[in-house]
């Protein structure tokens, strides 16, 4: 028996979530790999599965946790055996398959990687889905020909866990990172990661915002959508580019394409669920080498699988900053 959170859906259409044990024969049979979980993570994704705020989830009864890392139990995938030391993120488990806040897990042996040498299981959880994410923005601002000489760059929902990563490898590969957040008492710490300079997001989220507005940053790395994201294009300079890859504040974007045909500003969409295996290993590989271990430890908080429970509303309310990471075995 290993110890699980397991989602059901109650007859009047709320989510039932709690801590339970469970055993091998209730895992999913369609995985190749067996493994045991040391660390996992609460995601925004997570939190909304876990709270039932949203239809994540596809399948009930359902193990949430769209991260995962730890180590190879028993294999039949060829690229796997036992104990070798895997990170899982996204392939919609916690959504459609069981996920890792549980001790236990079976997977698909093609939707591992490798960690990273001398990269901890925690601290490959404490970067998670969230930093992954961000190095991918990262990587797609420079694909798109940015560099450090362009001009700053603005990082969204900067104290949550995308952005305080965003901001950590913008300003170590030598970029002007402003930050923006509701958490203006949350300057300090934004400053400790890299950031330059702290602007309030009232200054973004706010509707009715001209289509052009004075322009600013070079590059954007956003995870709010909506609005924010409409006056960031707006104040975006001409020819920069915008990585997008959240909705914090919203899934609409009511604005104008003006940024696009008059600036030629770029707006690249960042998904971190279906990335290539090529993509995600040289994010990770960018990780283990770029993002410094003494800033991820700023931005981390560790909890057990039980607080993980009450803890999802506090992600789905801004309430915590940074990196919650789960260690399911304490």
């Amino acid at each position: 028996m290993f110890n699980a959170i397991l989602l059901n859906k109650n007859a009047d259409g709320t989510t039932n979530a709690a801590l339970t044990q469970l055993d091998d024969a209730q895992l999913p049979a369609d995985g190749d790999v067996m493994v045991a979980v040391d660390y996992s993570t609460i995601n925004y994704k997570d939190a909304l599965a876990i709270t039932g705020k949203s239809p994540v989830v596809r399948k009930w009864p359902m193990v949430p946790g769209i991260d995962g890392a730890g180590s190879v139990i028993a294999s039949s995938h060829p690229d796997w055996k036992a104990g070798d030391t895997f990170i899982l993120n996204g392939w919609g488990v916690g959504e459609a398959h069981f996920g890792c806040l549980a001790q236990r897990a079976r997977l698909n042996g093609d939707w591992l990687i490798p960690q990273p040498k001398h990269m901890t299981s925690r601290n490959a959880m404490a970067i998670g889905t969230a930093g992954y994410t961000a190095m991918l923005c990262a990587m797609a601002l420079e694909e798109q020909g940015l560099t450090k000489d362009s001009g700053e760059v603005l990082v969204t929902g900067a104290t949550g866990g995308v952005g305080s990563i965003a901001v950590s490898i913008l300003s170590a590969w030598g970029y002007r990172v402003t930050a923006s957040t509701g958490k203006l008492a949350e300057a300090d710490y934004l400053k400790s990661l890299g950031a330059s300079e702290i602007i309030d997001r009232a200054e973004l989220s706010a509707p009715g915002g001209k289509p052009l507005q004075r322009e600013r940053w070079a590059g954007v790395i956003d995870s709010v959508g909506s609005h924010t994201l409409v006056n960031a294009l707006a104040q975006t300079r001409y020819g920069g580019v915008v990585a997008a890859c959240g909705l914090a504040q919203g899934m609409d974007l009511p604005g104008s394409v003006a940024p696009f045909i008059l600036r030629g500003v770029r707006l690249i969409g960042i998904d971190s669920v279906q990335a290539p295996r090529a993509k995600r290993l040289t994010a990770w590989q960018k990780l283990a080498t770029d993002l410094d271990v003494g800033k991820l430890a700023r931005i981390t908080q560790e909890i057990t699988l039980k607080e993980a429970l009450t803890k999802a509303s506090d992600v789905l309310a801004a309430k915590v900053r940074g990196r919650l990471v789960v260690n399911v075995n304490a």
